[in-house]
């Protein structure tokens, strides 16, 4: 197969090393990915209750939230050597492998999440004795924000820390 001039492109932009640092350690990727995870909350949050809510003073949090969770997508999506973001053909079957494995669990993950979901929309219902429908948009919202980012998440948690870098501390410690 062909490469074209945008694979190139996104290769380049994927494997650039000049941000590494950030994502160097497992430490710096949990945290990135906890950061990252929160904001897709609060903006996710605020955007329902923007759109089901009574004003628009929440719409300000998704502005606010919005250019930080870019930052950090960039930075998981560097820390995976874009694994997600790069077309099949410009990854080596090692990268492919683990591709099919980052999203085989990241769908297990959003499978559960989804069985929690229901569980907890039909307890919402029974407890608050409301209509169902009233739980069911902004749950669905969430769940769906969460499938789209569940295999970034996952893949930046499985990334595995360079040897490199590892022998670089040690000789930092001697």
């Amino acid at each position: 197969m062909t490469t074209t001039r945008y694979d190139r492109h996104m290769y380049a932009l994927m494997n650039d090393r000049r941000a590494a640092a950030v994502h160097a350690t497992t430490t710096r990727r949990r945290l990135a990915v906890t950061a990252h995870v929160a904001l897709t909350a609060v903006g996710v949050g605020a955007w329902i209750g923007t759109v089901f809510g009574p004003g628009w003073g929440l719409a300000l949090v998704v502005a606010g939230a919005l250019l930080p969770w870019v930052l950090l997508t960039g930075v998981l999506n560097g820390s995976t050597r874009g694994l997600l973001e790069l077309r099949g053909r410009m990854l080596d079957e090692r990268q492919l492998v683990e591709r099919d494995r980052v999203r085989a669990l990241a769908h297990r993950i959003t499978l559960w999440l989804l069985v929690a979901a229901v569980i907890g929309a039909g307890a919402y219902s029974a407890l608050a004795d409301a209509p169902l429908r009233a739980a069911v948009t902004p749950v669905l919202v969430g769940v769906l924000a969460a499938h789209w980012m569940m295999p970034l998440w996952v893949a930046a948690l499985r990334v595995q820390d360079e040897l490199g870098d590892t022998e670089d501390e040690f000789a930092e410690a001697s």
